[in-house]
C-alpha cells in the first residue's frame, strides 16, 4: 500500500475508533461498515480461565466472551480456542505428549450467544483438552501455550479456514491482575508469549476484581473490554501491532462506580503481589494458600521499582500498560527501540480514555 494511501486508511480508521462504543455498550445492533476499525481483523482469543463461565464468581472465563462481544462490535472476526479447564498460574507450560482435541460449544452463556453471528468465521468457541477423543467433563485441560500452539500451527486452518491467519492474539480477559512477579505465573501472559513467539501479534488483557479479591464483577469486565477492543482499534490505525513484543494490559476495579485513571505506560514490578503459601497438614502434606500485599504505609512488600505495574494499577487506579517479552534477561535490550517508543507515545498521548 502506497503511503498516501495508508495515512487515509489509518485516518479514516482512527475516525471510527472515537465513535467506538465505550464499556457500557452491550448493543448487538450491526453497526455501519465505516464505524466497524476492527473489520477484516482475524482474533484468535484464549485465556487461561477456561471457556465454561459457569461460576458465580466470574473466575472462570466470564472475561472471555465480554471480550469476545466487544471485539465482534467493532468488526473483528473472533475465533475462541482456550483451555478446557481453569489454567490459572500455568504460565508459558506446555504439554509434552499425548493428544490435544477441540470441543466446539454450542450453548453460550446466556446473553452472548449472538454476539458474533455475522462474522465470516461464524465465530466458534472451542475448549481444547488433553484426551485422543471427546472432551468430557472431567478430561484434563490444554494449558493456555497449548491452544496458541495448536491453532496458529493447524487448528485455525482446519477449522476456520485461516491458512495465513489470525492477524493477531488476544488473551484474557484474566480474573484477577497479572503484574509483579505474578507476571511470570500467568497463563494469560504466556499465551501472549507464544503468539509473539510465532511472529503474531499478542496484546493479553487482565481486570483487577472486587475487594473481595475472590469476586470478578461483569462490570469490570465489561469495563476492561469496551477499553481492549478501542486500544486494539488505535493501535491497528496507527500501524501499531506488532509481534517483537506482547503487551500486557491490567484495568483496575470499577465495579463499586469509581472510574480507571489514564493509561500510563509501565514495566514488570520485582514485587510480590500474591503469593504462593504451604502450611504443614500432614508429617508429608502441605496445603497450598495465598498470601496478599494490602499497600499500607510501611507493608514490607510494597512495590519498590518506580514504573512498576503493580504500584500504577492497585495504588493509584490507573490502567497499566506494559511491554513484555521472552527475553527474560535483566536489563532491557530492543532491536526496535523506535517501534517501542511509538507504541509508548500512543498509549499515552493518543490512546483511548477508560
Amino acid at each position: 500500500m502506497r503511503p498516501t494511501a495508508r495515512r487515509a486508511l489509518a485516518a479514516a480508521t482512527f475516525a471510527a475508533v472515537l465513535t467506538l462504543p465505550g464499556p457500557a455498550s452491550a448493543t448487538t445492533t450491526p453497526e455501519p461498515a465505516h464505524a466497524r476499525p476492527l473489520a477484516g481483523l482475524r482474533v484468535l482469543l484464549t485465556n487461561d480461565d477456561s471457556m465454561r463461565a459457569a461460576k458465580a464468581s466470574h473466575s472462570d472465563g466470564l472475561g472471555l466472551y465480554e471480550l469476545r462481544r466487544a471485539l465482534c462490535a467493532a468488526g473483528a472476526d473472533v475465533v475462541v480456542m482456550a483451555p478446557w479447564q481453569v489454567q490459572s498460574g500455568k504460565g508459558t507450560a506446555v504439554t509434552n505428549s499425548g493428544a490435544l482435541t477441540l470441543s466446539r460449544r454450542t450453548g453460550l452463556p446466556a446473553g452472548y450467544g449472538d454476539d458474533c453471528a455475522r462474522t465470516p468465521s461464524g465465530s466458534p468457541v472451542y475448549g481444547v483438552c488433553l484426551a485422543a477423543g471427546p472432551c468430557g467433563p472431567g478430561s484434563p485441560s490444554a494449558t493456555p501455550v497449548d491452544t496458541v500452539r495448536l491453532a496458529l500451527r493447524g487448528a485455525l486452518a482446519a477449522k476456520a479456514g485461516w491458512s495465513d491467519g489470525p492477524d493477531l492474539v488476544v488473551t484474557g480477559i484474566n480474573s484477577g491482575p497479572n503484574v509483579s512477579a505474578q507476571v511470570n505465573d500467568s497463563g494469560t501472559v504466556g499465551a501472549a508469549l507464544a503468539a509473539v513467539e510465532e511472529g503474531v501479534p499478542a496484546v493479553a488483557f487482565s481486570t483487577t476484581g472486587d475487594d473481595s479479591g475472590v469476586n470478578f464483577p461483569r462490570a469490570d469486565y465489561r469495563a476492561t473490554a469496551g477499553y481492549a477492543a478501542r486500544l486494539v482499534a488505535g493501535l491497528r490505525a496507527h500501524d501499531l501491532l506488532t509481534s517483537r513484543f506482547a503487551l500486557k494490559v491490567d484495568y483496575p476495579d470499577v465495579s463499586a462506580g469509581q472510574s480507571a485513571k489514564a493509561a500510563r505506560w509501565t514495566g514488570v514490578g520485582h514485587g510480590q503481589e500474591v503469593w504462593h503459601t504451604y502450611e504443614p497438614s500432614g508429617s508429608d502434606t502441605f496445603d497450598i494458600g495465598y498470601g496478599f500485599c494490602e499497600y499500607r504505609p510501611g507493608d514490607a512488600c510494597t512495590e519498590t521499582v518506580p514504573d512498576a505495574d503493580a504500584t500504577a494499577l492497585l495504588r493509584d487506579g490507573h490502567i497499566s500498560v506494559t511491554p513484555v517479552t521472552t527475553d527474560r534477561t535483566y536489563g532491557v535490550r530492543s532491536t526496535d527501540r523506535h517501534r517501542l517508543n511509538r507504541v509508548r507515545t500512543y498509549v499515552e498521548h493518543d490512546g483511548p480514555r477508560p
